[in-house]
């Protein structure tokens, strides 16, 4: 049984999607820019935020909550828009335009495997960016956890696989890396205004809050936003992220194409 279940692990960690998820691992660790936009950069934006007094103080006009509160999950959704919308779609359209996808279709490793293996690693590396930003907002900043730990983590789900199936869709839809750049930086300031980066949605007007909860990240920052204050998510919140997941990665899925 033993010897059984030894040759099982290896035949696990020989198999062609882990060798890929290994060097596509290593080469997206050699990416500085990638990772601070990532991984670094929310939680820096949220630093200097923080170091703001007036932004530290409690606003009976936010329910008795400071700027800095509403915050976080804005930081949180900015590390998932930065790798869903600007450091994954030019690696996959790269791949593409160069025939390594093609290359890979003649071999035992399908070109599948190199795309579960990007999503996966930006998938991670969002959920790591999440991490950091809430730590360092409880940390310095007194900032509470999420009162509602198990909505938070389903909305940070949510939205993690939204952002990746935008960014998914974005790639079927570009043809070359300087195309999908282009499309992933008008997305990324749209679904940067919609998470609350400039402006915190709960502070937007009525009307335009409505409009921008109907967007993936609008919902998101709302959901979150709740389930940090102790409340489940709404679930026209979640709805809301689901509906768009499921309509962005059945179009990245019929568009997308190997070359």
């Amino acid at each position: 049984m033993t010897t059984a279940t030894s040759t099982a692990r290896t035949t696990r960690a020989n198999s062609p999607l882990a060798a890929v998820l290994r060097t596509e691992t290593r080469l997206f660790l050699r990416e500085p820019g990638s990772l601070f936009w990532i991984l670094a950069f929310p939680t820096v934006l949220l630093t200097i935020l923080g170091l703001i007094p007036s932004f530290r103080e409690d606003d009976a006009a936010l329910g008795g909550r400071s700027v800095i509160d509403l915050y976080v999950p804005v930081a949180v959704l900015l590390g998932m828009i930065m790798a869903g919308l600007q450091a994954m779609p030019p690696v996959l359209t790269g791949y593409r335009e160069r025939g390594i996808l093609r290359r890979m279709s003649a071999t035992p490793v399908r070109p599948s495997a190199l795309l579960t293996a990007q999503i996966a690693l930006h998938g991670a590396a969002s959920v790591g960016s999440a991490l950091l930003a809430m730590a360092v907002g409880r940390i310095a900043f007194g900032v509470r956890l999420p009162g509602q730990p198990v909505g938070y983590l389903l909305a940070l789900l949510l939205a993690v696989a939204c952002v990746l199936a935008l960014g998914a869709t974005i790639c079927a839809l570009s043809r070359t890396t300087k195309a999908s750049a282009a499309v992933g930086s008008v997305a990324y300031l749209v679904m940067m205004f919609t998470a609350g980066v400039w402006v915190p949605v709960q502070t937007m007007p009525g009307l335009l809050r409505r409009i921008v909860e109907m967007t993936p990240f609008g919902a998101a920052s709302q959901a979150l936003d709740q389930a940090a204050s102790g409340n489940w998510p709404d679930w026209a919140h979640l709805l809301v992220m689901a509906v768009w997941t499921a309509a962005l990665g059945t179009v990245a899925t019929r568009l997308f194409r190997w070359e």
